[in-house]
C-alpha cells in the first residue's frame, strides 16, 4: 500500500513539526515560530494563531478541552488553554536524552507519544502521569501519531514511511511508504491522510492506494 500525495497548501509557519486534525480545522504546531495555528482542511486559510510557551515543539493533540504540546527541548508535554496558548502544567518526558517527545495523540482520556531518543510509544494517564503502557516504535525517528479504527498509525521519518500499529504489543501491521516529502507531523481525518514536511513548509493530503 502507499499513499498517493497532493500538496494542498503550505503552512503558515516555516517549520510544522505536528499536525492534529479536529472539528475545529486542522492544528499545526511549528518548531520554528513556537505557535500553534488552526487552519482550514479546505484550504489552509488561518482560523487562528496562538503564541506557546515551547521550546522547538514537535507535537501537537487536542483532548477537547486542552491542547498538548510536545516542548521537544524543554523535554517537556505541555498542557495549554486552547484559547490562548498559556502553559497552564508542564510534565516531564519519559525516554529522553538531550530531546523528548515528537508526535502526540489522545485516545479514551490517556496521552499517547513518540519518543525517538527511547525509539518508543508511550501511553501517558495524565490524570498521575504514569506510564500505562509502552511499545517500541517502528524505528529510530518516529514522529507523528494518529488513532484510527483501534489502532495507531506511526510516522517513522528516516523510514519516509507510515505504518500501522498493534497498539497492545506494537507489532507491524502495514507499511505505507511516501514518496517526495520527508514526512514529520501526520493524523487522519474522515480517513484521509495529512502529512506535513517541515523543512519546505508543505501540507499534504493524502489517499491510500493498493
Amino acid at each position: 500500500m502507499r499513499i498517493r500525495l497532493v500538496k494542498a497548501f503550505e503552512s503558515p509557519g516555516p517549520h510544522p513539526n505536528g499536525l492534529q486534525a479536529t472539528t475545529d480545522g486542522l492544528w499545526i504546531i511549528d518548531q520554528g515560530t513556537n505557535q500553534a495555528s488552526c487552519v482550514r482542511f479546505e484550504d489552509g486559510v488561518v482560523r487562528g494563531v496562538l503564541d506557546t510557551g515551547a521550546d522547538r515543539p514537535s507535537g501537537i493533540t487536542n483532548s477537547g478541552t486542552h491542547l498538548w504540546i510536545a516542548s521537544t527541548y524543554s523535554r517537556e508535554i505541555l498542557q495549554c488553554d486552547p484559547q490562548t496558548g498559556a502553559t497552564l502544567a508542564a510534565y516531564s518526558t519519559p525516554g529522553t536524552t538531550t530531546t523528548g517527545a515528537h508526535g502526540l495523540e489522545w485516545v479514551d482520556g490517556l496521552l499517547w507519544m513518540a519518543v525517538p531518543p527511547a525509539a518508543t510509544i508511550y501511553q501517558i494517564d495524565p490524570a498521575d502521569w504514569t506510564i500505562r503502557h509502552a511499545i517500541p516504535a517502528p524505528g529510530t525517528r518516529p514522529h507523528g501519531l494518529a488513532w484510527e479504527n483501534g489502532r495507531l498509525w506511526c510516522v517513522e521519518t528516516n523510514h519516509r514511511a507510515v505504518y500501522l500499529l498493534d497498539p497492545s504489543t506494537g507489532a507491524i501491521l502495514d507499511r505505507i511508504g511516501i514518496d517526495g516529502p520527508e514526512p514529520h507531523g501526520f493524523t487522519v481525518w474522515q480517513g484521509t491522510f495529512w502529512v506535513g514536511d517541515a523543512d519546505t513548509r508543505a501540507i499534504y493530503r493524502g489517499e491510500r492506494e493498493r
